[in-house]
């Protein structure tokens, strides 16, 4: 029997010329602190995985384990470890200092190799003839967290199996702070299970991430650091030219911004107690891009006029004559 189909919300139209030629629907949410919905777009209990979006809630463990603080991890670790990096030197670096500091090498990671996202370093190994590597996979970073909560359990090293001690305890803080029993996972691009929740549940949890305090128990302090090391380096959490990094510079620090593949995007807002989350029904990046951003500025967390911001607010649509064939903006009636 076939699935109904979720209602989505109409949210991302690009424009080419006086023609509405594409449009994109999704979902999106907004949470309190406690969890209580405060708007929201779509069918909301429609389950989605959340794919990188969550890579704090998955470094979760690695905080409230006592790991971080027995192996004496730094802030940009923490950031590291919530990461989908594009592999330039200032990520690379980091990610081989921190495996050369567990006695391990990146052949320990078992997320894959991958050709960087940063187009110098892309270049300088092409003109290497250098192949692909597990450094500069987006989720080395991720993985060196997964690596030293390997350690700190005395776990085996195939970390990535959903009955390994680190993807147990990644669940049970995903389905705490999501507030909902998880229906199950796919493998992510890194090989790591991405455990799926709705989207009411990814808002409730970012939204517990905005509440958490430095004062607050256990969790509360994890996932406090963990949102305050994205804020703190956002160079580490994406790099030049990406959303988050630039629309978390934006913010003037005061939003935790993650995006997730295939159109997820969740955000921290800890001085309103706010949390976001969003999925574009088709995966489109240029849509989630600009809903983010829309959410941001509705909420007065983001400058509409910013450079940054306008760039995914609203782009151009230039050929390959640098004509500007028309503009991306959100969909009537979102996000108002």
């Amino acid at each position: 029997m076939d699935q109904k189909r979720p209602s989505t919300h109409p949210m991302v139209d690009v424009w080419r010329g006086p023609i509405c030629e594409s449009r994109h629907d999704g979902f999106a949410v907004i949470c309190t602190a406690k969890g209580d919905v405060i708007e929201g777009w779509g069918d909301l209990d429609t389950v989605i995985l959340p794919r990188s979006s969550v890579k704090m809630i998955q470094a979760l463990p690695l905080v409230t384990s006592g790991a971080a603080d027995a192996f004496g991890l730094s802030v940009e670790q923490l950031a590291l470890s919530c990461a989908s990096h594009q592999g330039a030197p200032i990520h690379t670096t980091r990610v081989l200092s921190w495996l050369d500091d567990l006695g391990l090498s990146q052949d320990d990671l078992i997320c894959g190799p991958q050709r960087p996202w940063d187009t110098d370093t892309l270049h300088a190994q092409i003109k290497a003839d250098e192949g692909k590597c597990k450094v500069h996979n987006n989720c080395s970073g991720k993985h060196c967290g997964f690596l030293t909560l390997t350690q700190h359990l005395g776990a085996g090293p195939d970390y990535v199996d959903p009955s390994h001690p680190v993807q147990v305890a990644a669940l049970e803080a995903f389905e705490t702070v999501t507030g909902e029993t998880s229906p199950g996972y796919g493998i992510d691009g890194c090989s790591a299970p991405n455990f799926a929740t709705t989207v009411r549940g990814l808002g409730r949890a970012m939204g517990y991430f905005s509440g958490a305090r430095e004062e607050g128990d256990t969790m509360e302090r994890a996932a406090f650091r963990l949102a305050k090391a994205m804020r703190t380096h956002p160079d580490l959490v994406a790099g030049e030219g990406r959303a988050c990094t630039e629309l978390m510079r934006a913010a003037s620090g005061k939003v935790t911004i993650k995006t997730g593949a295939e159109g997820v995007f969740t955000a921290i807002l800890p001085e309103q107690g706010l949390g976001i989350a969003l999925k574009i029904a088709d995966g489109a990046t240029r849509a989630s891009e600009c809903a983010i951003a829309a959410l941001l500025v509705k909420l007065g967390a983001l400058d509409a006029n910013d450079p940054m911001v306008k760039k995914r607010l609203n782009p151009d649509v230039p050929n390959f004559a640098g004509i500007n064939t028309g503009e991306i903006k959100t969909a009537p009636g979102f996000p108002a």
